[in-house]
């Protein structure tokens, strides 16, 4: 799922963080003989996702700890559900047991926002995208999660996807000089997105030999024009002040793709507990 390498350092990172010198009060109120049972509990109706990074924290700081009952990444639980139990020294469980529930918490939150979008343009067609307004440092976690709540991801980074924004388009001077430059320094395998702000850019992009087009922060009305105008030509992905309250109404005008970047940049992280027994 995640290369195991990168995890550990993102882990590593945040124990530094959190603990720095050492967990005081832990220390000063247990021996580091004692064990315990802690068990994982969602407070509200969630899709989880992320066990395995929960479970690799505790495993990070005590390679002994024991974990039992653990939910599948995916599953919807219901408020009060137990989500893992995790056994061993219980003094090591209350040093790692933020950090856990710092990542168990967005993922899951990430998730659980993902579904509500997927399910809303259900029977449409049209797929959820997230984008790269993720946490620095965790975005190899943040589109996991998305794609664990049904979305999709966009390009990863820079380097693995062509996409020719507005600055880019002022910069070159254009959209079709734009594209000309792109496609005498990029490989022929590679596909080129543009985005476009008003039917005209529709217009010039197609014209230009565009792969992709963007609908930036068009209405729904123009979005429904610009379907019609591409007639399948190219795939069209709808962006811009997209919300639950709006995005079936977007995905109805025919277009094949829905980026979102509310699903990581400010998602509510998801209410989960870890009480000891």
């Amino acid at each position: 799922m995640f290369q195991k390498h990168a995890l550990h350092t993102l882990i590593q990172s945040a124990l530094e963080e959190d603990v720095g010198t050492g967990d005081i009060t832990t220390s000063s109120i247990l021996t580091g003989k004692e064990t315990g049972v802690a068990r994982a509990v969602a407070k509200s109706e969630i899709i989880v996702a992320g066990m395995d990074v929960f479970k690799e924290v505790f495993l990070f700081v005590d390679k002994r700890m024991q974990f039992s009952g653990c939910s599948e990444d995916g599953r919807l639980v219901m408020r009060g559900t137990s989500l893992a139990e995790v056994s061993g020294n219980l003094g090591k469980i209350l040093t790692a047991e933020r950090v856990a529930l710092n990542f168990l918490q967005r993922m899951c939150g990430i998730a659980t926002f993902t579904r509500q979008y997927v399910e809303a343009v259900r029977g449409t067609g049209a797929k959820i995208l997230d984008t790269r307004k993720t946490v620095p440092g965790l975005r190899f976690l943040d589109k996991y999660a998305v794609t664990v709540g049904g979305g999709h991801n966009h390009r990863f980074g820079l380097y693995d996807g062509v996409l020719i924004k507005d600055n880019h388009i002022a910069a070159a001077g254009g959209i079709s000089r734009a594209l000309e430059r792109v496609r005498r320094r990029i490989s022929h395998t590679l596909k080129v997105e543009v985005e476009a702000k008003n039917l005209k850019e529709v217009r010039e992009a197609l014209r230009s030999g565009a792969d992709v087009i963007m609908l930036d922060n068009m209405s729904v009305e123009d979005m429904r024009k610009a379907v019609s105008l591409v007639n399948g030509r190219v795939p069209l992905e709808a962006s811009g002040n997209v919300t639950l309250a709006n995005v079936r109404q977007i995905a109805e005008t025919g277009v094949d793709f829905i980026s979102i970047g509310m699903l990581t940049h400010s998602v509510p992280a998801a209410d989960i507990s870890l009480k000891v027994r």
